[in-house]
Parts: structure tokens; C-alpha cells; sequence
């Protein structure tokens, strides 16, 4: 439980998003797999800025400056980025549900390691 809470307030301090309107491709609760369980109001989406990039919305920056095309060439790592986005977003209900399904998927991937 502790390290849980530690990631989510490291990324949190460590790594905040901008704030401008640009377009990119859409992270955090925007992108799966949160985008099935958050729905989507009708402020502006998060989004890595990106020239390329198919939808408008406030610029997020993220984590490493390449992670818009290596999250696009690789679907997987790609939830794990917009999870860890939720995670730095600093909404509660986003940072919970991402916080939730991190924990999760990294208990599965634990697990078939151990098989």
C-alpha cells in the first residue's frame, strides 16, 4: 500500500502537466482504458502535444518527450502511459480508477511472471 501511494505522489509532485490548448493525442482519462470508465465531460481532453496528433485539447506533457509515438506504435504501453497521466492529473476520481487498474495490471503481470 505504501509504495502504491508513493508512485502516485511522485508522479503528482514530479512530473505536472502545462495547461494550453493544442493538438496531440489523448491521455490520462481520455485514452483507454479509462475512457471506458470515465466519462468524458465537456472541458477540453488532456492530451501529449503532437503534431500528428488527431484530437485538440489541453497540452499535457509527458513523461519522456517521445512517448506520443512509442505509446501509438504500441497499444499496450500506451494505457500504461495515459494510466500513469491519470495518475499525475490531480483529480481525485481519475487518480483513484488509474491508481485501481495500475495496481491491478501490474499484480497480472506479476503473477504470470511467477508461472
Amino acid at each position: 500500500m505504501r509504495s502504491k501511494n508513493s508512485f502516485s505522489v511522485g508522479l503528482n509532485t514530479f512530473f505536472r502537466p502545462n495547461g494550453e490548448i493544442t493538438r496531440g493525442v489523448p491521455t490520462s482519462y481520455a485514452a483507454e482504458p479509462l475512457r471506458r470508465i470515465i466519462k468524458q465531460g465537456a472541458e477540453p481532453i488532456p492530451v501529449w502535444p503532437y503534431a500528428e496528433g488527431k484530437q485538440r485539447g489541453v497540452s499535457f506533457e509527458p513523461l519522456y518527450k517521445t512517448a506520443p509515438i512509442a505509446a501509438l506504435r504500441d497499444p499496450s504501453f500506451y494505457e500504461y502511459l495515459a494510466l500513469a497521466d491519470a495518475l499525475r492529473d490531480g483529480r481525485v476520481r481519475e487518480r483513484k480508477t488509474a491508481e485501481t487498474e495500475m495496481c491491478r495490471r501490474l499484480q497480472e503481470a506479476r503473477e504470470r511472471l511467477k508461472s
